[in-house]
């Protein structure tokens, strides 16, 4: 660790590109949208939670919410974004009004902290914000003065959710699937000069394999910073998950140099239980990162 941080352990409307890609038409001013404002909407969701079941709470990548539309329920998933995505403001509300989500403010402070620690200004900074969602934590990452924003995610309804709520807000914007990048969409990401990759509650459960994250460190430069969340288990000896072994392997090597770990609230469970996760920013120390770390057998 290099600074001893350790805790716990413009609005302008984007042109429509090719299939997959959203860009602006002019430099980006400030942007006025933020998820305070989603909450503020004439349209209120109806959620309901289910009642605890007979083992205890669900799973995070189990767990679901009734949602009452036009006098129908409808059962979802916390992880189906597809689906949430495509109702306003439902994202919103469901994470940041009703379980107190923080981690998008959170990377983005702590990042920001540990930049002005090192003497190095936001506004220098080119970001990939892998698994942007709908633009929450491009939002916060905005808000602490980066020069460059470039999002991508897998999900097309997220980037359709993007151009409703927040226009404007990333110079890029992706659909794409990083486990299988082509050399015209890496030579094309090569053209940014990323030289910060974020990526905020969307590491594990399935969401963002290990191969899409390794491929994400490996577009981005040599000294590029590395601002992400994980849940606390992950860190844990005991969990054998591909990504777990993943990420223990990466902090503890020679290709990261670890500035800063801290756990903290990331939200609550539908019962009140808070969740807690790691921020942790970083740097890589070599250009390539060996393919290797994506697979948990090696």
């Amino acid at each position: 660790m290099k600074d001893g941080s350790w805790v716990g352990f413009n609005t302008l409307t984007p042109t429509p590109t090719a299939e997959g890609v959203m860009n602006k038409t002019e430099a980006r001013g400030h942007v006025q949208a933020s998820w305070s404002s989603a909450l503020g909407r004439s349209i209120r969701h109806r959620i309901r939670f289910p009642p605890p079941n007979g083992d205890g709470t669900l799973a995070q990548d189990e767990a679901f919410f009734h949602l009452m539309e036009d006098g129908e329920q409808r059962t979802l998933r916390f992880h189906d974004y597809g689906e949430i995505y495509r109702r306003p403001g439902l994202y919103e509300q469901l994470f940041y009004d009703r379980l107190k989500c923080q981690s998008p403010k959170k990377v983005a402070s702590v990042l920001g902290k540990v930049l002005r620690d090192e003497g190095v200004y936001p506004s220098e900074l080119r970001v990939l914000d892998l698994g942007a969602g709908n633009g929450m934590s491009g939002e916060a990452l905005t808000a602490n003065g980066v020069a460059r924003l470039v999002g991508v995610d897998i999900e097309p309804r997220a980037m359709k959710a993007l151009e409703r709520d927040r226009p404007g807000l990333y110079d890029q914007y992706y659909v794409w699937d990083f486990t299988s990048l082509d050399d015209e969409q890496r030579q094309e990401l090569a053209g940014w000069n990323l030289d910060c990759l974020c990526s905020v509650a969307a590491l594990g459960f399935g969401d963002i394999p290990p191969a899409a994250f390794l491929q994400a460190l490996n577009v981005v430069q040599q000294d590029a910073w590395v601002a992400f969340n994980i849940k606390e288990t992950f860190l844990d000896q005991s969990d054998k998950s591909g990504f777990s072994v993943m990420i223990r392997s990466l902090v503890l090597s020679e290709y990261l140099d670890l500035f800063h770990l801290e756990r903290y609230r990331h939200r609550y469970s539908m019962d009140g239980t808070p969740l807690y996760y790691f921020a942790i920013v970083a740097r890589k120390s070599a250009l390539h990162i060996p393919e290797e770390f994506a697979d948990p057998s090696d």
